[in-house]
């Protein structure tokens, strides 16, 4: 299948940039423009959505869309406008943008709106899709084998959030958990943060004690020093020992009510994506939520 072709038209480099490697990380195509009239040049590229600022210099985003509706009627146009900018955004409306987001934008919230623009533009019936269509690719998704250190998983965590983005036009908040897979490449476990403080309260802590001892075991003086002891501890300790079991498994064309099910009668806030055997991606609450959203925002 081939991959969902955005044209992304701003002319702020850098929030160009940063958009054009977060949407590839979620499995999109980006073509940039930096302005309205070079966004025209671009249409012949064949974009399947357009996500257009409305403030630019030259030829302005209503100017700009107003010229894509007439070569080609059909493309969906998102379009981007300040916070607040109710009277822009009415005016892209009438004017035949596809939908609106106000900045700061959600970058989750901007691929629901692409995949819906996507079925609008293609006068598609709506269907419920699958997860398939709204994961995480699973190369997008950061993992270690299950023989690395918890040392090893604090800095790929920390790598990640390195790469989160919340500026004033954008927010990515990406994931924020590891895939652990053996070293010939089955997934076995996923680790969370709150795995890891899991895995820094002693197992004695949780031991049945005599009820005269509470008040001594839960002094501060009890308390003192232990969490940066238990860090120190378990440090090296393989992720294997610390991980939480891997995710639940479903077929790429499971639906969403299927999956919807597993999560809550599993209590799993992520599932794997599977075809072939192999695990091609991962959704989350977050997906799922936005999945919600747009239902409802299309009602």
């Amino acid at each position: 299948m081939s991959k969902i072709r955005i044209l992304m038209v701003d002319d702020e480099e850098r929030f160009r940039t940063i958009t054009a490697k977060i949407l590839g990380r979620k499995g999109f195509e980006t073509i940039v423009a930096e302005s309205g009239e070079r966004a025209l040049e671009k249409l012949s590229e064949s974009p399947d959505v357009v996500v257009l600022d409305v403030k630019m210099g030259g030829m302005d985003g209503h100017e700009t869309l107003r010229e894509i509706k007439k070569q080609h009627p059909d493309l969906p146009v998102i379009m981007l406008t300040g916070h607040g900018d109710v009277p822009s955004a009415e005016q892209a409306l009438k004017e035949g943008a596809y939908d609106y987001l106000a900045k700061p934008c959600d970058i989750d919230l901007l691929t629901a709106k692409i995949q819906d623009a996507l079925h609008f533009g293609q006068k598609a019936i709506r269907r419920e899709k699958t997860v398939k269509d709204i994961m995480i690719p699973i190369e997008s998704y950061t993992s270690i084998t299950e023989t690395s250190t918890v040392a090893d998983a604090i800095a790929a965590l920390q790598k990640v959030h390195s790469e989160m983005v919340v500026t004033d036009r954008l927010m990515d908040t990406r994931h924020r958990s590891l895939l652990i897979f053996t070293e010939s490449g089955e997934l076995v476990g996923i680790l969370s943060p709150n795995d890891l403080i899991q895995a820094t309260l002693p197992a004695y802590i949780f031991a049945p004690k005599p009820s005269m001892a509470d008040s001594l075991q839960y002094s501060p003086m009890f308390w003192q020093g232990m969490f940066t002891s238990r860090v120190h501890e378990i440090m090296n300790l393989e992720v294997a020992e610390v991980m939480s079991e891997k995710p639940l498994q479903v077929d790429s064309t499971t639906n969403l009510m299927e999956a919807a099910h597993a999560m809550s009668t599993g209590h799993r806030r992520r599932v794997a994506v599977m075809e072939g055997g192999k695990i091609i991606g991962v959704i989350r609450e977050q997906e799922v939520f936005y999945e919600i959203a747009s239902i409802i925002s299309n009602s």
